[in-house]
């Protein structure tokens, strides 16, 4: 990809709302400390050295470098399930027709930068091949977004034959992908079918196991589903038409599930009219997306239920979702899950869900140091996730607002 003097300006001008990296320690203070794990501190200090936590202190008299005051604070939040390319055109629409790569890098660029703001520190991108130099210029610090895992590509049925579908993992393991991706049904508009073979998806994840890789499977149906954890992938996407079975049988082989409720289908129908007549965006499937609301509602409802399932949280952000990721918090509240579950599952859970719990997803000494503070207490006030008004990444301080109602 040719990245033009516009690209490289435009990246410069995003960077320049990330502070420098400061030296020497730094020491967070709040009333309330939420750490990712289950457990809630109180008149905490949360101290930092260059990107990692050091340590963390209860009732410490020493002076904050930053004294956070009511707000609360957390680890950076995490979406397992995010598409960072997907954006609106100049032209309002999702198709993106007549644009040109370095524009369309600026859009990845602008999601990045929003995801970022609203407290989501590390994403996970079942994408496209443009996410890995997006991926590697944030770890370099050359500009402001979240830590990207990508698939860089997707695999379906028309793939290949199972050798076939075995070489195409060892490709994309060489050319860096971090996980992947692989649909296994139709889209909840065309009904969700299953689609892929059962020996097509034992091909495909049984070599990204051989190579250490793990597997995401968009799958709506109980059958897709059932395929698909008997094939021995890791994580299950959206499951909308799921069974109690489905759901006991992904609890009983310890496979994640990540079942996308509150933002990717209210996205799509509050931007119908930017989608409608690409591709399959008809009048149809958007009516089955409607329909998929409260679908939605009833199997994460059963979900919440089955003992042992492991449910992660993401997203499947699309255009006109980046930066709106904690809705899905929110919902999942809404339908009955618990906050401090809720809140689990967006840090610790998800983190260990892309083997990186050793790293990220929880305020704990060694770890990275990725932190927000949020306006409000989430476990009395679940949309506090959504007033988001500092963060830090790795160390390094990205945003730091006083709150609307003011800093105490």
């Amino acid at each position: 990809m040719r990245v033009n003097g516009l690209l490289v300006a435009s990246i410069l001008a995003l960077s320049v709302g990330a502070s420098a990296q400061t030296p020497g320690t730094i020491r967070l203070h709040a009333a309330e400390v939420i750490d990712g794990t289950g457990k809630v501190l109180r008149d905490a200090t949360v101290v930092v050295q260059g990107s990692k936590i050091t340590a963390i202190e209860t009732g410490s008299t020493a002076p904050a470098t930053y004294d956070l005051g009511r707000l609360t604070m957390m680890p950076g939040m995490i979406d397992v399930h995010d598409h960072i390319g997907w954006h609106f055109g100049k032209d309002g629409r999702a198709d993106n027709k007549g644009e040109t790569p370095a524009e369309s890098m600026l859009f990845m660029v602008e999601n990045a930068y929003v995801t970022l703001m609203a407290g989501i520190t590390t994403i996970q991108s079942p994408g496209s091949p443009t996410d890995v130099p997006l991926r590697d210029a944030i770890a370099r610090g050359v500009i402001p977004g979240p830590r990207i895992l990508t698939s860089i590509r997707q695999l379906n049925e028309t793939s290949g034959t199972p050798d076939e579908l075995r070489e195409k993992v060892r490709a994309l393991k060489k050319e860096g992908a971090d996980v992947i991706k692989i649909f296994a049904s139709k889209s909840i508009r065309d009904g969700g079918e299953q689609t892929m073979t059962d020996a097509q998806l034992q091909a495909v994840c049984g070599e990204a196991k051989a190579l250490g890789l793990r597997t995401m499977v968009h799958a709506h149906s109980t059958a897709s589903v059932a395929a698909s954890v008997n094939a021995g992938c890791d994580q299950i996407e959206h499951g909308v038409l799921v069974d109690q079975s489905a759901l006991t049988l992904m609890a009983q082989k310890g496979v994640y599930f990540d079942p996308n409720i509150g933002v990717v289908l209210q996205n799509y129908l509050e931007n119908k009219a930017k989608f409608l007549g690409i591709g399959n965006y008809n009048e149809e499937g958007f009516a089955y997306m409607k329909k998929g609301l409260a679908l939605n509602d009833a199997m994460f409802k059963k979900a919440l239920t089955t003992p042992g399932l492991k449910i992660l949280t993401g997203t499947d952000a699309v255009s006109g979702a980046h930066g709106h990721n904690a809705q899905e918090i929110v919902a999942r509240v809404k339908d009955g899950q618990s906050p401090m579950d809720a809140l689990v599952s967006a840090t610790s859970l998800n983190a260990k869900s892309m083997n990186l719990d050793r790293e990220i997803g929880s305020l704990t000494p060694g770890h990275e140091a990725d932190i927000v503070a949020v306006d409000g207490d989430p476990l009395t006030d679940i949309t506090a996730v959504t007033r988001v008004v500092f963060v830090m990444k790795g160390g390094k301080i990205y945003k730091h607002v006083a709150p609307a109602n003011g800093m105490h």
